[in-house]
């Protein structure tokens, strides 16, 4: 599953680069910040590497030595109020077509809201428009819409700030299921996901119950989680995660025989080439 492509190395420093503008105006410490992530790069960037694992140890180093706890903090407010603008314009489509594909497919344009992947420079508007009028190039709703006529308990993995505003919309759909879903969030802020605040600021605790994973892990990193999300993620029926970083790290877990199910939007090439799909396709893909 997941592990570094060689792409991923630029990807980190580009990343690390946003992160450092964003945290501090002081050029010095981010020659030394700089300096520091160099060094993480130099010791585990390798063949075999999980690049979860060294996105946190990274955006952690940032905010250690930045002592900025949350770099991102504004771009979570704007990101919200985009959604929020293109809110109207989702529920019209959703109006037309009611079919859980749809609302799936509703919920991965919210994926598009992700600086950290897309860089601050995207055309985000013109981006989930068109991301949602997209099909699936990779489509396991009907796997989905199985499991979820099986299951009582879903646990939704959270990915970013933003497009948990499209994930209400995906959560009231489960509604039909007559499933108990759990929202799980970071518990501290990293990069641009969501938190337990940004969640409650736009209502999901209306649809879901929140709860979150104990730790500020990019994606999900097993012994990162706290020992209650644990004890809940093997509990749950069925896992619907959002995002490439939880993609990502559910690969490095074993899954048992538990149904997950990632949705994404193929955002760069290492991404695309696992999965098999162009850069900047949609996928509802059944991991095991």
């Amino acid at each position: 599953m997941m592990k570094v492509h060689y792409e991923c190395a630029s990807c980190f420093l580009r990343q690390a680069r946003e992160a450092l503008d964003l945290a501090t105006d002081d050029e010095d410490l981010k020659m030394k910040v700089t300096e520091m992530i160099n060094q993480i790069l130099c010791k585990k960037f390798k063949k075999g590497a999980v690049s979860n694992q060294i996105g946190t140890e990274i955006h952690r180093t940032i905010k250690r030595e930045t002592e900025n706890p949350d770099p991102y903090h504004d771009l979570r407010e704007i990101s919200d109020q985009i959604a929020i603008q293109f809110l109207p314009r989702v529920e019209k489509l959703l109006e037309k077509d009611k079919s859980l594909k749809n609302y799936l497919k509703a919920a991965i344009a919210g994926n598009i809201l992700d600086f950290g992947a897309l860089g601050l420079e995207t055309d985000i508007e013109e981006l989930v428009m068109s991301t949602i009028e997209k099909d699936l190039a990779i489509d396991h709703t009907p796997q989905l819409e199985t499991e979820l006529e099986k299951a009582n308990t879903v646990i939704y993995l959270a990915d970013n700030v933003g497009e948990i505003v499209f994930d209400k919309l995906l959560i009231k759909k489960l509604d039909e299921y007559n499933v108990e879903v759990t929202v799980a969030l970071k518990k501290y802020p990293i990069l641009n996901d969501a938190c337990m605040k940004e969640a409650l600021d736009v209502g999901l605790d209306e649809v879901a119950r929140l709860t979150t994973t104990g730790t500020d892990s990019i994606g999900v990193i097993y012994h990162d989680l706290s020992d209650d999300f644990k004890q809940e993620f093997q509990e749950t029926d069925l896992i619907i995660a959002k995002g490439l970083g939880n993609y990502e790290g559910l690969g490095e877990i074993d899954l048992g025989k538990k149904p997950v199910f990632c949705l994404f939007n193929a955002k760069c090439k290492p991404i695309a080439r696992e999965t098999g799909v162009e850069v900047g396709d949609n996928v509802v893909l059944k991991l095991n």
